[in-house]
């Protein structure tokens, strides 16, 4: 489990594929507490520690993941929003967060409001019911307040802390985006339709 505060902008050192994907993340953690087997959220996808040097980890990932995710944009270089895991007595300052993508979207506009940025995402329609006013959703590992909510996108807004600590620093229009919707709608949903 995750909260969607970022604590560390890692970078892709490389990928190499043979069977899954293995790929090295720099970062300014402290891997040597760190073990083999930890789940990191990497941009919002949880995956699971194999291998750890000085200053980089290791991860693998499956085609499934590849599949459901926008890890096929990383490249070597490219930055990642990283997040260790939940520990019990942690102060939960987003929300809880489990690192399963339901889906990638897309950013369809932004705005530079005073030193904040409202940016508009889509949203496809298998998941607008989960996605409400005022409510949180996770963006590449991100937690975020969604402002407004139309048919087919909802509005957040980015402010500078946030703009300067995180990968959305290079957010652009057209931008693959991974979305995980909050918990606690999934269940209600389901809750509803069991009752029906």
């Amino acid at each position: 489990m995750f909260t969607g505060i970022i604590t560390d902008v890692g970078s892709i050192a490389s990928l190499e594929k043979s069977g899954d994907t293995k790929i090295i993340i720099k970062t300014a953690f402290d891997t040597t507490g760190i073990d083999i087997g930890a789940s990191i959220a990497c941009s919002g996808v949880c995956l699971t520690v194999t291998d750890k040097g000085e200053d980089w980890f290791s991860v693998e990932a499956s085609d499934e993941t590849f599949s459901c995710t926008n890890l096929g944009d990383w490249k070597e270089g490219s930055k990642v929003n990283l997040e260790r895991a939940l520990k019990m007595g942690d102060e939960l300052g987003g929300h809880v967060v489990t690192g399963h993508v339901d889906a990638v979207i897309t950013v369809k506009d932004k705005e530079t409001i005073g030193d904040s940025t409202k940016v508009t995402f889509s949203l496809p329609a298998d998941y607008a019911g989960f996605v409400a006013q005022k409510g949180s959703v996770t963006l590449d590992g991100i937690s975020l307040t969604v402002n407004s909510v139309g048919d087919d996108f909802f509005t957040v807004n980015i402010i500078s802390h946030t703009k300067a600590n995180t990968t959305f620093q290079d957010l652009s229009v057209g931008k693959a985006t991974n979305m995980e919707i909050d918990v606690l709608a999934r269940y209600v949903a389901r809750m509803n339709e069991v009752k029906n």
